[in-house]
């Protein structure tokens, strides 16, 4: 089984960018346990600050890979176009979040990403990227 992780803008600032709201592990050092216990699993990990550069990578992944880890982090409420491109693919997507989008400013209660998603993980810290693994085992 081959999945993809891809996070986009600030989420490389993860363990340093405000710990209350995403805690103060870097997403490098979790993605080193998710490799460690899954490792009958390819997964891989892509950032980017730059929408269309999240945009290329669903296009790569997106007719080979077995599934798609998506935290389009900002993107998230903003971005028409990441949420065609995964309605584009064949590949399933699950949207994830680090932090309770629901219990944050008005605006991060609207994803325009999820329509195309074959679910939503929020607001269970990094553990959201191993629910979202777990998704794409059953």
């Amino acid at each position: 089984m081959k999945i993809i992780i891809i996070n986009g803008p600030n989420l490389n600032l993860l363990g340093q960018r405000e710990p209350g709201v995403y805690g103060s592990e870097s997403f490098e050092f979790y993605f080193k346990l998710l490799m460690d216990k899954y490792k009958n699993i390819e997964l891989t990990y892509f950032q980017s600050n730059i929408e269309g550069e999240i945009i290329n990578k669903i296009q790569d992944f997106g007719f080979s890979a077995d599934g798609i880890i998506l935290n389009a982090g900002g993107y998230t409420h903003t971005s028409v176009a990441i949420g065609d491109a995964v309605k584009a693919i064949k590949t399933p997507v699950v949207e994830v979040h680090v932090s309770n989008i629901h219990a944050r400013e008005e605006f991060r209660h609207i994803s325009m990403i999820s329509a195309g998603m074959k679910g939503v993980i929020t607001g269970f810290g990094l553990d959201s990227y191993r629910l979202a693994v777990e998704s794409f085992l059953k």
